[in-house]
């Protein structure tokens, strides 16, 4: 089973327990040229799977006017019906994740009891941020916090019996100090541990089933315990079908929300024009950087865009601690912590919900979003987490990027409402989504320079997320080879460009929330499974 010369399933170091199977990987492959280029891709998971993305691109592009209300009706009525869907099984990840951290299992090694991490703490933390949450953070970072402190000010209305507002919980009416408290709060519930534990659960069946059990690292790898050989046939086909619809579809939300906020910014600062026609263009060209890097490959292209991006991050996160409300921001860093711990319970329960338009519009979306990526961000996660012990990555992959993220949270949240509260400063508030970022860093000093690092940021997030999600759907299409030809890394990187100028045109950020929405809900199902076989694989591992 071992393929030590192309690495498409690399040789564990010191004790595991394999899994015996005759599958080859690459075995079920078809190999084309066509012309100078050459394919090596898995006939039945890349044709249909492929076949399905193309036939969604054409249809919504030849029927944008009819499909643009059919999928705003979508993603409400999937958020609607199956919100308490999607906050179960995100508490159930939370608490597999929690129960593997405290149990023996943790012991296990990933990569057999011998092995070595093969990247530093450094670059193994900055691969899997800026894969994991780039994009969203620069977008949501000044507007989530501001929502929710503005709905919980406002406190709640009626109308009908039918409460109407989008406050969190039941609101903070006229307490500005117990509004920024509840703000703060839904908003790392939607950063922290829920989110980190859905990678966590899938990345760690990859990393499992592929470094210690020496299976192909594709999705189905983690369903052997339970599907046994069958997993080499059509229900594995589907579920690595699925995974790369799911992933597909998850990336194109992103890379529309990255789209629309390059756009604003590129327009505050330049007054280029707005429109749907900047983000295409927009699409178009960082598609083209991103294929640049897929070429590049993993060490010199994703990890090196990746730790420049978390170097800038930081130097803009540092630039608005020092120049913002900085006590505010550093207190407000445990006193938010705490508001989270103490709300979590409300934040998080799945039933008989008051506050709806929260619950629906922003969790059950948020979770439904998560999931769709965890196929992209799991097996990237877990193609860089070799040589690590299970607690030391679950205990990582869960508290180190929630850290973080409460503390970009805290400081661009607290600047833009000390800026309302305390200084009468609208203008962010008052902006568009996509904009409120640059507004808001344009009360502070150096305005036009830390805007455009915005901008370069979100460019680069944006890249860094469409070469990673590229190298894991072609390492899926092509039946775990990770080392497949590079045309088919640039095939799939252009094809979510496609998918995401295709919704965008179809539908705007309605249509980018409805698919990841309804590719989410399948997923979450092969998640939850996933959990078992998982547990079933640690406790076969020596320890």
């Amino acid at each position: 089973m071992t393929d030590n010369d192309n690495k498409d399933v690399i040789a564990p170091e010191g004790d595991v327990n394999p899994i015996n199977t005759d599958y080859q990987v690459g075995q079920d492959n078809v190999a084309l040229q066509i012309g100078p280029f050459g394919l090596d891709i898995h006939n039945r998971v890349f044709m249909i799977s492929g076949l399905a993305i193309v036939a969604f691109v054409i249809l919504t592009l030849a029927f944008q006017n009819q499909v643009a209300p059919l999928f705003a009706d979508l993603r409400d009525w999937l958020t609607s019906s199956l919100d308490w869907f999607f906050l179960s099984v995100g508490n159930i990840f939370v608490l597999v994740c929690l129960g593997l951290i405290i149990s023996p299992l943790g012991r296990v090694r990933i990569g057999g009891t011998k092995a070595t991490p093969d990247f530093t703490y450094v670059g193994w933390f900055s691969m899997l941020f800026a894969a994991g949450m780039g994009i969203g953070l620069m977008f949501y970072g000044v507007s989530e916090p501001l929502s929710h402190f503005g709905t919980s000010f406002g406190g709640i209305t009626l109308e009908n019996g039918v409460r109407t507002d989008w406050a969190p919980l039941g609101g903070a009416a006229g307490d500005s100090a117990a509004a920024n408290s509840l703000a703060m709060a839904a908003t790392i519930y939607h950063w922290a541990l829920h989110p980190w534990a859905i990678y966590a659960v899938l990345a760690l069946g990859l990393a499992i089933f592929s470094f210690n059990k020496g299976l192909p690292l594709t999705v189905r790898s983690v369903f052997y315990p339970l599907l046994g050989e069958r997993v080499w046939g059509w229900p594995g086909h589907l579920i690595d079908v699925l995974a790369v619809i799911a992933t597909m579809f998850g990336l194109a939300t992103s890379l529309g929300f990255g789209a629309s906020q390059a756009s604003a910014g590129l327009n505050y600062l330049f007054d280029t024009p707005l429109g749907t026609t900047t983000e295409v263009v927009l699409v178009i060209v960082i598609t083209g950087i991103a294929t640049i890097s897929v070429l590049a490959g993993l060490d010199a292209g994703v990890k090196r865009l990746s730790e420049i991006n978390m170097a800038l991050a930081a130097l803009l996160l540092l630039f608005v601690i020092i120049v913002g409300p900085t006590l505010l921001i550093l207190s407000g860093f445990f006193t938010n912590l705490a508001s989270y711990v103490e709300h979590l319970p409300a934040l998080s329960m799945p039933f008989e919900r008051e506050d709806a338009n929260y619950s629906q519009g922003w969790t059950a979306f948020y979770w439904a979003w998560w999931i769709s990526w965890s196929p992209f961000v799991g097996m990237f996660i877990a193609r860089v987490s070799r040589g690590r012990t299970v607690r030391e990555f679950l205990v990582s992959v869960l508290l180190v990027p929630s850290t973080a993220c409460v503390l970009w949270m805290t400081a661009f949240g607290s600047t833009a409402i000390d800026q309302l509260v305390s200084k009468g400063y609208e203008a962010a508030a008052n902006a568009a989504v996509p904009l409120q970022l640059f507004i808001m860093l344009d009360a502070l000093p150096l305005a036009q320079i830390t805007s455009f690092i915005g901008i370069i940021l979100v460019v680069v997030f944006f890249v860094t997320s469409s070469d990673s999600g590229s190298l894991v759907i072609d390492t899926i299409a092509s039946g775990g080879k990770v080392n497949s030809p590079k045309p088919q890394r640039v095939f799939w990187c252009g094809f979510e460009g496609l998918v995401a100028i295709a919704l965008m045109l179809g539908g705007g950020l309605a249509a980018l929330q409805a698919m990841a929405v309804s590719t989410g809900f399948p997923f979450a199902i092969v998640l939850l499974v996933s959990c078992v076989s998982l547990i079933k694989g640690l406790m076969s591992e020596p320890r």
